[in-house]
């Protein structure tokens, strides 16, 4: 991650961390912000004897910010709101293990989950050291591994105040791993660690509009819910192109004026005639007559007529059917219409006695020709 130094100079509000790092002296502590662009380097001081320490730097202005202390190797996480003081003693070595905190309730909870998090690293290092689990063994342990330990966080830190900084700290929690397949402790795509991203990003977007934190968080949940409608569309279609294979036809299965429902995969062994129409146009009644002409001359030889009707009006469509002798089912939400992709009504497709799909309107030149074809 890159690492940037800032001047030490500061004006207006302020926030402080202090505190005591025992079995430290003579190191150097170092202060960073985890900003979203890497880690900045903000502050550094040479321990004496007694380890005491002190750094001021400007409060953060739009949202929580998240901080880390620095001894050699040992990393301490610490975020701040506003204005606080932050008292933290700690003890070297170890001291990401053995440290107390003060001040701030934020840390206190960021320390439970730090701690909780070790403790899960040590169980997953064990878990894939473990000569005697083997393939989907060890993945089925390391599964129940972590999803304990992702609802323990969920239900007892995330969920009861999703608009902390500590709920924030623990959605960035990684793993380091051997064979687990990602480095993210949550992930977006899981049913419930989506919900928890879901609840945080809304509400770090209500509570601190102006902050980049919440503005990514925001962003990234967006960019999943968008996904997985995109993935959501794939599968519909996919089920859509799966019916067709099946029965050569996307099915339909729409109410008559008496509410029986109707399908198309019903009338197979039968030409059909699949229309889409509006009763409310000026064109209804002249395309009605043709259309019953058509079913007087060729409906004993086998055709029938499957007439979908998108009129919003029921009660219209309901005097416009009362007497026609064909199928004449209703649509008012136009679903079938995806199904088919009509883009423009009226409109109509051909379908033998095999139920299989023939031509749409646009494909025939004579529709009398075609049907005599099919008969």
């Amino acid at each position: 991650m890159a690492v940037m130094a800032i001047a030490a100079c500061q004006r207006g509000p302020t926030f402080t961390v202090e505190g005591t790092i025992e079995g430290a002296n003579d190191s150097t502590l170092y202060l960073y912000n985890r900003s979203l662009a890497g880690i900045v380097l903000l502050d550094s001081a040479r321990l004496s004897a007694d380890g005491h320490f002190r750094f001021s730097q400007p409060a953060p202005t739009t949202g929580p910010e998240l901080y880390v202390l620095r001894v050699n190797n040992q990393w301490l996480n610490v975020a701040i709101d506003s204005t606080e003081t932050v008292s933290i003693k700690a003890s070297m070595p170890g001291m990401a293990q053995n440290y107390s905190v003060s001040g701030s309730e934020n840390c206190e909870k960021i320390r439970q989950l730090a701690q909780a998090h070790s403790r899960l690293q040590q169980r997953v290092f064990e878990v894939e050291q473990n000569a005697s689990l083997m393939g989907q063994t060890m993945v089925d342990s390391l599964t129940t591994i972590l999803r304990q330990y992702k609802d323990s966080v969920i239900m007892n830190y995330i969920f009861q105040e999703p608009q902390s900084s500590y709920a924030y700290f623990a959605l960035s929690q990684t793993l380091s791993h051997l064979y687990w397949p990602t480095s993210t402790v949550f992930e977006m795509q899981d049913s419930l660690d989506g919900r928890a991203y879901r609840a945080v990003a809304t509400c770090w977007k209500e509570y601190y509009p102006h902050s980049e934190r919440a503005q990514q968080l925001y962003n990234m949940v967006e960019r999943d819910i968008t996904n997985e409608r995109i993935a959501a569309a794939r599968r519909e279609r996919l089920q859509q192109e799966e019916r067709v294979i099946l029965s050569d036809i996307i099915d339909l299965q729409l109410p008559d004026l008496q509410g029986h429902l109707h399908t198309l995969s019903e009338l197979r062994g039968k030409v059909v005639l699949l229309d889409f129409h509006v009763f409310a146009t000026p064109e209804s009644g002249a395309r009605i007559l043709k259309l019953r002409e058509l079913y007087d001359r060729y409906h004993a030889r086998g055709l029938e007529i499957y007439q979908v009707s998108i009129d919003s009006d029921v009660h219209l469509w309901k005097q416009a059917v009362e007497k026609l002798p064909w199928i004449a089912v209703y649509d008012p939400e136009g679903e079938s219409c995806v199904s088919y992709n009509v883009q423009v009504l009226p409109e109509f497709f051909l379908i033998d006695r095999n139920n299989a799909l023939q031509k749409r309107s646009s494909q025939i030149d004579d529709l009398e020709k075609e049907i005599e074809r099919l008969l």
